[in-house]
């Protein structure tokens, strides 16, 4: 989610939303933000704060200063005005909401897609080497087909390394964009990791009869 998602106005209206639940320092704000949109928007300091300090000007913030730290408050006029907006608000949070659950759509397809892909190398692996190793079982001696599956289990290895690195790197980088990630597609990940695993235990449990 970028800022263009609060349009004019909105974000001004989702801070007053948010001081009216509790008092809260800028960093929380910020914080707060974050979580709301699932980790897919996270403004920066030099976003919330004049913001802040324009909404203190109009009455509708205030702050006190406790040591280091700065405490916003929305005052009674700030109230008045976010009842005034509820329409609005509203508005602003289910478009919110939309943008998330877009982000985790987008996150949960590209893992499915990445573990479809490793199922059907897994299956094309598999059925490749049984049918070498029926020919390797009648054309050549025990220790050549020892030396071809040291061969095939490096090769098993780049391949897993490779799979482990493309999909670190996607989730890495959709994270660091500031993209959402949530519980169900972690669970979804390691419940077709968890597959993939069983499907290559029976491929070599074939070759044990």
């Amino acid at each position: 989610m970028s800022p263009a998602v609060f349009s004019h106005g909105d974000l001004r209206l989702y801070l007053l939303s948010l001081l009216a639940e509790a008092p809260q320092h800028g960093y929380g704000i910020i914080q707060a933000l974050t979580d709301r949109t699932g980790g897919t928007y996270t403004p920066s300091a030099g976003t919330i704060y004049p913001r802040l300090a324009k909404l203190e000007e109009e009455g509708l913030v205030s702050k006190t200063v406790d040591g280091r730290t700065t405490i916003y408050s929305i005052t009674d006029a700030g109230r008045a005005e976010l009842a005034a907006r509820e329409d609005d608000l509203a508005g602003i949070e289910s478009g919110l909401a939309d943008s998330v659950r877009l982000i985790a759509s987008e996150v949960r397809q590209s893992v499915q897609e990445a573990m479809k892909s490793l199922r059907a190398d897994l299956a094309t692996a598999a059925h490749d080497e049984r049918t070498s190793a029926k020919a390797r079982v009648k054309a050549t001696p025990m220790t050549d087909d020892r030396i071809a599956s040291r061969e095939n289990l490096q090769r098993a290895d780049a391949s897993i390394s490779s799979f482990r690195a493309r999909v670190r790197s996607d989730l890495r980088t959709h994270v660091a964009r500031g993209g959402s990630l949530p519980m169900s597609v972690v669970t979804e990940l390691e419940d077709a990791m968890d597959g993939a695993a069983r499907a290559v235990t029976q491929a070599l449990g074939s070759f044990d009869h």
